[in-house]
């Protein structure tokens, strides 16, 4: 009885951690879009530096998972629970990979003015953040209503990806000097699109957890 009360200590430490990491992640989007917003390079460059920092937890909440299912004897339900964790610490991690990514090209786009204003990319980055709190909302309350949500939320990112793409093409077309940004604009875009697409995997891994069904909110 001891033991499977540590046990349960422990799964609760375990969904505590990714909740941390999730909000770790979460603020790394945004700083990440804000620094290229307002061509913050000090901002992008915690960014990057926050990377080391996720990635660390990360390897922790995976040696903890391993733990838990070397030695301890987990049921079904609480088996769902750590390969879900397993899941979501892996996809939270990629997810802070893509924001350092758009970090690095604030640093890479430094004095450069940029060719327009930035309306659908911040938008693209509320979106995706709200996805991760969706996720994480419904892995805590295990409410499987709340991640049918995300099938809209990443088809407005990639709606708002698709105008991007079109509205930075014709300024390439009018004007050649445009190129590199707009190709580093167009990179971004596809960062915060990979990023909403982790999301949908956030939403599916609770799904199974719960259910035990697989979901695909990716359509």
């Amino acid at each position: 009885m001891v033991a499977r009360k540590s046990f349960h200590e422990q799964l609760e430490e375990l969904q505590q951690d990714i909740l941390k990491m999730g909000t770790m992640v979460e603020q790394a989007i945004y700083n990440s879009v804000k620094s290229l917003k307002a061509r913050d390079e000090s901002l992008a460059q915690q960014v990057i530096d926050s990377d080391d920092a996720i990635d660390e937890f990360m390897i922790r909440i995976e040696d903890s998972c391993v733990k838990l299912l070397a030695l301890q004897q987990p049921m079904a339900s609480d088996l769902r629970v750590i390969s879900a964790v397993t899941k979501i610490n892996n996809d939270l991690e990629r997810i802070a990979d893509h924001a350092s990514d758009i970090a690095k090209v604030t640093i890479r786009l430094s004095g450069q003015p940029l060719i327009k204003p930035l309306i659908d990319i911040p938008r693209m980055a509320e979106i995706t953040q709200k996805m991760l709190r969706v996720s994480l909302d419904a892995f805590i309350r295990r409410d499987v209503t709340e991640v049918e949500q995300l099938i809209d939320c990443d088809h407005e990112v990639d709606s708002l990806q698709n105008q991007i793409f079109r509205e930075l093409l014709t300024f390439m077309m009018q004007d050649h000097r445009t190129i590199q940004q707009a190709t580093s604009l167009l990179f971004v875009a596809r960062h915060l699109e990979r990023m909403a697409d982790y999301c949908t995997n956030l939403g599916e891994a609770v799904y199974f957890m719960i259910t035990g069904e697989r979901k695909d909110l990716n359509i």
